[in-house]
């Protein structure tokens, strides 16, 4: 476990806690929602969790606290930060989250593209080598380390078969600063579960804007 995530899992204790146990309730409600049921059995039940557990840290806002775990921690007396966890903390709030395609992995670097920020990047030394396809786009937040990054857990990996649709959403949020890209990612994940529920539904009906199956 890295000093990232060391930090995360420290923080997130705090937030699902006995105290957040309504909070972590709406937010699962959120999260979840349209996208299937969530089997503690399935072979997926630890990816959607992590990619869970991502978004609740990094991206939605505590009903009573109007911030994200990330941005309230600071306002906790019971977490008490080192300096080097404050500075830690920092690095942690310029996150980079994205869809994201894979280029080519070399001497253990992996070589990718912001989608959405249409810039390539490279994240050296990755634990993370396996799983990536030229063909399946994917969704996860970098943290910025050093010269380059690293991955977070929530890995949400989307099938050749979206690839089409999801570059046709990438476009438009380019072209419209007043999309949230966040949102897009979100329904992005959720299309992905609502994929692996119904193998037998072709995919363009589940990653589509009109499809019945569509979110």
């Amino acid at each position: 476990m890295n000093e990232y995530e060391k930090l995360i899992e420290k923080i997130l204790n705090h937030f699902v806690s006995e105290n957040f146990k309504d909070e972590l309730a709406m937010a699962k409600k959120e999260f979840f929602e349209n996208a299937g049921t969530l089997d503690e059995n399935s072979t997926h039940y630890e990816s959607r969790m992590a990619q869970f557990y991502d978004w609740y840290f990094f991206t939605r806002e505590l009903k009573g606290m109007g911030q994200t775990p990330l941005n309230a921690c600071h306002l906790v007396r019971e977490l008490r930060f080192s300096e080097e966890e404050l500075r830690t903390l920092e690095v942690l709030k310029q996150n980079r989250h994205s869809i994201f395609e894979f280029i080519k992995i070399k001497n253990g670097d992996v070589y990718i593209k912001d989608l959405l920020a249409n810039k390539k990047l490279v994240v050296k030394q990755s634990p993370y080598v396996f799983g990536f396809d030229p063909d399946e786009l994917f969704e996860v937040r970098l943290i910025p380390h050093g010269d380059s990054y690293v991955f977070t857990r929530g890995f949400c990996f989307h099938p050749e078969s979206a690839k089409k649709f999801i570059l046709g959403e990438v476009k438009r949020h380019r072209k419209d600063a007043d999309l949230d890209p966040n949102l897009l990612m979100l329904r992005l994940i959720k299309m992905r579960y609502k994929f692996e529920q119904y193998k037998h539904v072709k995919p363009e009906m589940i990653y589509s804007n009109e499809g019945k199956l569509g979110i």
